[in-house]
């Protein structure tokens, strides 16, 4: 099953391999999800051919990454030619820093090749040429009891690189696993290794994790290890289940479903700074932070209190302050039934939001003398999209300038 899935180019290289007297695996993630028949991401290939050795056996390479072992083959011609990374078996020394070993070394042994990743079901390789799966640390059986299980002793492990850890996590929630107890116990005491991984690492984990189905599965973990408050803002018991449970019910946008995870804080002391703290740590894009602020502010909770109390001006208001770009997220944040949404989209009808969709503009006060540029004029088009907003159907030109005129 998984040699069907394997790209041509890669199954070439395996073939050259074998036929050198080389062993040449697929193996990792991509054979997981093969065996899952899932789609799964890049293939990672390897051998316990060295560096120097591929180089000589391949017309065409590249040496991508001596140190580690890894070297580009250059596989088919013309339109068909593929790049295949081909890295050799390899071991690893002690980690200093909770990163990286201090030193790699290449090693003939698939096995020990294997005993260093960090869990099971990523710990499975597949020879495609001699249609063997060598799967040494119970991979397969972890996978058809739905756990995620560390290689060898767990402490070790997490202790190597923190982000195995969340890693760890990740996987529970993206495969719909549990975590192994020996292997989740260990995650506390790899916490102050964790602390050392750089927040960008962490973001790219926190953001497949909110991708996931069903995010809990990785969360409560995380609550229940210690994880949760070394990523996201403590929270009381009850905030942090509710939390949760409402994350596995929207969308699964990464950015909605974060901002609901910290949303309960916003209430407490410099609630809003520790969010934007929190939010600053994960290392966002510009937009990301721009749109988990924006749904924290104070306007959602209003936009909820309006709709409830059927008040299409103050709904009004509050989207004119939220902006059209993050309804959307608002609108399943606050988890609005039906009736909610409708009464919404009545009182959006027609109407203008932005100083952009009133009938009149700067321009046209200006030249009708009733305005003069500068401040002035900022502040009474702000007062006329403001009037807008009480009654769209206000929004024409000559009710316009007529109401400019009388707060000039």
């Amino acid at each position: 099953m998984v040699a069907t899935v394997i790209p041509s180019a890669i199954l070439a290289v395996l073939r050259t391999l074998d036929e050198a007297g080389f062993h040449g695996v697929v193996v990792g993630g991509a054979v997981r999800d093969a065996l899952l028949g899932r789609d799964g991401g890049d293939w990672d290939v390897a051998s316990n051919a060295t560096p120097e050795e591929v180089i000589e056996l391949f017309p065409k390479t590249i040496p991508t990454g001596l140190e580690h072992g890894t070297v580009t083959v250059l596989s088919g011609r013309g339109e068909d030619r593929h790049a295949v990374e081909l890295t050799t078996f390899r071991g690893e020394g002690a980690y200093h820093d909770g990163r990286r070993p201090s030193e790699v070394r290449f090693l003939r042994d698939l096995t020990e090749d294997l005993a260093r990743r960090d869990l099971t079901i990523n710990a499975l390789a597949w020879d495609p040429v001699n249609a063997v799966l060598t799967d040494a640390f119970g991979g397969l059986e972890d996978m058809r009891a739905g756990l995620i299980r560390a290689v060898g002793e767990p402490e070790r492990r997490f202790n190597e690189d923190g982000l195995r850890t969340m890693r760890a996590v990740r996987f529970a929630a993206t495969m719909g696993f549990a975590l192994a107890p020996e292997t989740e116990a260990a995650i506390a005491g790899a916490l102050e290794v964790f602390a050392k991984v750089s927040r960008e690492r962490v973001r790219v984990e926190l953001v497949k994790l909110l991708r996931a189905p069903k995010p809990s599965l990785g969360l409560e973990p995380m609550v229940r290890t210690g994880l949760w408050a070394h990523v996201l803002l403590p929270l009381d018991d009850a905030d942090q289940a509710a939390a949760i449970a409402a994350v596995d019910r929207l969308p699964p946008r990464p950015m909605l479903r974060l901002t609901r995870l910290l949303a309960p804080a916003r209430h407490g002391a410099d609630g809003r700074a520790r969010i934007e703290a929190t939010v600053e740590a994960l290392k966002p894009s510009r937009e990301e932070r721009a749109r988990v602020l924006a749904l924290t502010h104070p306007r959602v909770d209003a936009l909820a209190e309006a709709l409830a109390a059927e008040d299409a001006v103050a709904a009004r208001r509050c989207v004119a302050a939220l902006t059209r770009t993050y309804l959307e997220d608002a609108a399943d944040l606050l988890e609005l039934d039906a009736a909610a949404r409708d009464r919404l989209g009545a009182a959006l009808e027609g109407a203008a939001l932005t100083g952009k969709e009133l009938a009149i503009q700067g321009r046209d006060l200006i030249q009708a003398g009733v305005a003069k540029p500068g401040p002035a004029l900022g502040k009474l088009l702000a007062a006329l999209l403001d009037w807008v907003l009480e009654d769209p159907a206000r929004n024409h030109r000559e009710a316009l300038l007529d109401q400019a005129r009388s707060l000039a």
